[in-house]
C-alpha cells in the first residue's frame, strides 16, 4: 500500500516562501510520476503541479507558474513543492499525490489513486 506524508506547511506573510515536502512508501517511488494539489474551503481540489518519474518534465497550473517549483529526490524517496512570492489566494490544504499509471505525467485528480493526508498553508495579507 502506498502511503503519502506531507510537511512542511504554516503560517506566512504575502511575500514569503515555503517548502513542502511529500515522503512517499509502499513501491518503487522512482517509476511514476507525483503530483501535488491543494483545496481552499469551499472550493474544489485543484491541480498544482507534477513532474515525471526522473524529474525531467514538470507542468505548472498557470496561478503558480513561476512561484513554484516541484522537485524529486527519488534516492530518498521525496517529492517537495518551493513555493516563493506566495499570496493570500494560496491559501488552501495542500496535498501530494501518486498515480496507479505509469505516464509521464497527470493534471487531472482523477488519474491519481494515493493521497496523503495534507498540510495547511495559510498566507496573511
Amino acid at each position: 500500500q502506498v502511503q503519502l506524508v506531507e510537511s512542511g506547511g504554516g503560517l506566512v506573510q504575502a511575500g514569503d516562501s515555503l517548502r513542502l515536502s511529500c515522503a512517499a512508501s509502499g513501491r518503487t517511488f522512482s517509476s511514476y510520476a507525483m503530483g501535488w494539489f491543494r483545496q481552499a474551503p469551499g472550493k474544489d481540489r485543484e491541480f498544482v503541479a507534477t513532474i515525471s518519474w526522473n524529474g525531467g518534465t514538470t507542468y505548472y497550473a498557470d496561478s503558480v507558474k513561476g512561484r513554484f517549483t516541484i522537485s524529486r529526490d527519488n534516492a530518498k524517496n521525496t517529492v517537495n513543492l518551493q513555493m516563493n512570492s506566495l499570496k493570500p489566494e494560496d491559501t488552501a490544504v495542500y496535498y501530494c499525490a501518486a498515480p496507479r499509471g505509469r505516464g509521464t505525467y497527470y493534471y487531472r485528480p482523477q488519474n491519481y489513486d494515493y493521497w496523503g493526508q495534507g498540510t495547511q498553508v495559510t498566507v496573511s495579507s
